[in-house]
Order: C-alpha cells, then structure tokens, then sequence
C-alpha cells in the first residue's frame, strides 16, 4: 500500500489540491477492491446454490410452518378481496388459520408418495396406537359413525379396516402402530372394526395394547340388523338360501340358529360379557344406531363428550337424504355435492314374512333385557 504524506504551506494551494486528489484516488481504488471481493463471493455462494438445486438436494429443505400457516390464514383473512377488519374477526381467523394448516399437515402424513420425495412437513405429528376404537357392531351403523367423526379436526382415522385383533395379530403391534395416521398434539387417532366385539380373543389383545382405551359400539335393533347384515351378502351371493331357511334350524318348531353369523351378532349381552372381563363399563360407549339415523347431531355430541372433544360436529352438518333414508353430511365447502355414504349403504331389505320376524323378536327378547340393564340404557327395541 503506498503511503503520500503532503506538507501544506500557506503559500501552496495547488499543492493542497494535489493532496486531496491523491488521498481520494487511493480510497476510491480500495474501495473497488472491496467491492469486487463481494460479487465474486456473492457469485460463489449463487453457483453453490443453483448446482445443489439442479442435482435435486432443495427438495428436502423443510418449509416453514409459520409460512403455512400465514398463507392460510391470509386466505381466511380476506373476504371477498378485503381484510377482515375488526379484531374479533382478526382472533377468528387466525384461529381458523391454525386449524387449517393442522388439518392440512395431517392429511399430507396419509400421502402414498415415495419417502425419499416427502418433505419434513410430510412427516409432521407422529404415530400411536388408538386412544379410541369403534370395535361393533356389522351392519349397526358404524361406517356412519365414523365419517361423521372424521369432520373433527381433532380426530384422525384409518380409512379402511384394520382387522389386527382378530385377524393380523402375529403381525404384531409394531405393524398395527404404523397402519395409523399421524396426528400433532391434542388429537386422537381411532379406528373402526366391527368384529372386535364378537371376537373372543379380542378384549384381552386390545387391554395388553392399552388399559385406556376408549371402546365405541353401535348397537341396532337385533332383529333389524340381522335381516340388513343378510341383504348385503345376498348383494354378493345372489344364491343364497333364504332368510327363514338359514335363521331357523328346524322351521316347524322354530328353533333358531344361533351358529349363523347373522343371528349370532345381535346377542349383544353374552359378547358384552366377554368385554366386562378386562374392562369397566365406563370405558365403553353404547351408540344407538337408530338415533344415528334420526338423531344424528345428539348422538355425536355424546360421542364427542366420551372422546374428551369440544363440540364440534352439531346439527348445521346433517341433512337428511329422503332417497337413501338416513343422514349426509351437507356440501363441505369447495365440494361441488354433499357427501353421503356409498351406494352399499341404504339398501332396500328383501321381504320376510312377519311370522319369522315376530319368532326373532320372541328369540332376541331376553337377551335385550339383559343387554339394557347391564348398559343401564333402553334401546327400546320391544
């Protein structure tokens, strides 16, 4: 670096001026230095980037949660082009807003894509075993039951069946863990299989999971339910007998068969009984199949009342489908159609003749009885 040392004279301002010129090119020069030092780094850093990004490694960077939930809460925010303007609108919001992004965190966990592409927002919340299991009974109403429950946003659930207590159980607990969804802090995880509850083994696999859990069953009329669990597998097997021939083991003295399925289930005291052995009646909810039906926002509140959830689900989500003869849930918003259960669901009952039906009640009668006191509740189906 050059040094100039000027000496000012009182007789030579053009010397001054010499100076000055100097001091300021040689400041200007380093300057430049600087400068240049700082693209050239900047550029490095940009070229790092840009290859890195090009061979596919910005895929993995997380996003931001705050970034999600921003957008979404900015989406809420504006109606109709305008941000909300009063506070109690702005604190609504921005509730809803974290509502939405939990919801959307939690359904992008149940995405089929390929690990090495999911993001960190993929894996959000983690997987645990069901604090809550709707384990009864076929053809009761518990596919119902559990469409209108997935409507909480603090309630996450396994689309199809599990079937672990009764048919996978070798596969072992680490496998039924990881057939759940994931959920983020202050939801439950639920799943739903109605054969748990006539399943011997069950209760006693489901109480070394958990002592805790919380047991859901959808009860029906007994009579009702036989004659809708034989209508659905007359719709797969056109060729079965009767219902009078496959009901009753001898129809002139009307003994009835208790070894067909479809009367088996529907002597809900003695599958009880099985239950009460490891768990206590208060770990169990009884859900009335037919309020599901006429009722449908009471019979969910009690549900949510069980499950330790807010109210969410109420009547404003029900219309009742005169065709189909039971309850949808009105159009979610951005649907184009409201959202009703599948086409095997409501389907017209084959006639019997109210002789064989009168001779199911007589058979059913004792063990509802019995049924309604050990649950303390009157279904009223005599």
């Amino acid at each position: 670096m050059w040094h100039v040392s000027c000496v000012v004279s009182p007789c030579s301002g053009l010397r001054l001026m010499g100076c000055s010129k100097w001091r300021a090119a040689l400041n200007f020069g380093h300057l430049r230095v600087q400068s240049k030092l700082s693209v050239f780094f900047t550029m490095i850093l940009l070229f790092t980037y840009l290859f890195y990004c090009l061979n596919g490694y910005c895929d993995s960077l997380p996003r931001p949660v705050y970034d999600q939930q921003s957008h979404f809460q900015n989406k809420i925010l504006l109606n109709d082009g305008h941000e909300a303007s009063s506070p109690q609108q702005q604190q609504l919001g921005a509730h809803n807003a974290s509502q939405v992004v939990r919801e959307q965190l939690s359904d992008l966990s149940d995405s089929d894509a390929p690990s090495n592409n999911i993001s960190i927002a993929n894996n959000f919340g983690s997987k645990k075993f069901p604090q809550a299991i709707i384990i009864g009974v076929k053809k009761g109403g518990t596919r119902a039951l559990l469409e209108f429950l997935r409507i909480h946003p603090d309630v996450r659930a396994v689309g199809s069946e599990p079937h672990f207590f009764d048919r996978f159980y070798e596969k072992g607990l680490d496998w039924y863990r990881n057939l759940m969804p994931r959920t983020l802090e202050g939801q439950i995880t639920m799943e739903k299989t109605p054969s748990y509850f006539i399943t011997k083994e069950a209760p006693r696999r489901v109480f070394s999971m958990s002592r805790h859990t919380k047991l859901i069953v959808v009860v029906r009329d007994p009579v009702t339910r036989a004659v809708s669990d034989y209508t659905q597998t007359l719709s797969k097997s056109p060729g079965l007998p009767s219902f009078q021939s496959l009901a009753f083991r001898n129809a002139t003295t009307g003994l009835i068969d208790t070894s067909w399925s479809a009367v088996r289930i529907g002597i809900y005291a003695k599958h009880l009984e099985n239950w009460l052995r490891f768990f206590p009646l208060s770990r169990l909810l009884f859900v009335s199949g037919e309020r599901l039906v006429t009722d449908p926002a009471g019979e969910m509140g009690r549900v949510q009342d069980f499950l330790g959830l807010k109210r969410v689900v109420t009547d404003k989500h029900f219309y009742f489908n005169q065709t189909k003869g039971f309850p949808c849930l009105k159009k979610p918003e951005g649907s184009s159609r409201p959202r009703c259960l599948g086409k095997s669901k409501g389907r017209p009952h084959p006639q019997i003749s109210s002789e064989v039906l009168r001779r199911l009640r007589d058979f059913y009668r004792p063990f509802n009885l019995k049924f309604y006191q050990m649950t303390g509740h009157n279904f009223g189906w005599d």
